[in-house]
């Protein structure tokens, strides 16, 4: 068994956020585990770019309101307590709502080859961000 050190806040990269958000690096594993775990935190508003990861990634929401959109316009809106997986490649974007701060811890693994964790691509346009939302599972 080994106690981690807790890790430092890192605000994150406005290349890859839109609005203000900070994580925690919870679990980076050492081979052979591949998982990935941070916490993080979304100011009211603020939003990832559209990226994918290469075996997916599952977001829980642990306080807020998450928005968690997909190519296809669907918006999910999902609360405090409640899971979202996206499948490997899916292009997707998470964030809080234009009205409270949401924090969401993020699970993914890497494949342990050459392709990276997770592909960024472009920020979510206003548009994309405001669509309808969904409940539904």
């Amino acid at each position: 068994m080994k106690l981690l050190d807790p890790q430092p806040s890192t605000k994150a990269p406005a290349e890859l956020f839109t609005g203000d958000a900070w994580w925690n690096v919870i679990y980076a594993g050492e081979q052979p585990s591949r998982a990935r775990l941070n916490i993080v935190r979304f100011a009211p508003g603020a939003r990832t770019h559209w990226h994918s990861h290469v075996l997916g990634q599952t977001l829980h929401v642990v306080a807020g309101t998450a928005l968690i959109g997909t190519r296809d316009g669907v918006v999910i809106e999902t609360h405090a307590g409640e899971t979202v997986t996206c499948p490997p490649h899916e292009e997707h974007w998470h964030g809080a709502t234009p009205e409270q701060f949401m924090e969401h811890l993020a699970l993914w693994e890497t494949d342990g080859g050459d392709d990276p964790e997770t592909t960024w691509l472009e920020p979510v346009t206003d548009e994309q961000y405001g669509g309808a939302r969904s409940n539904s599972r």
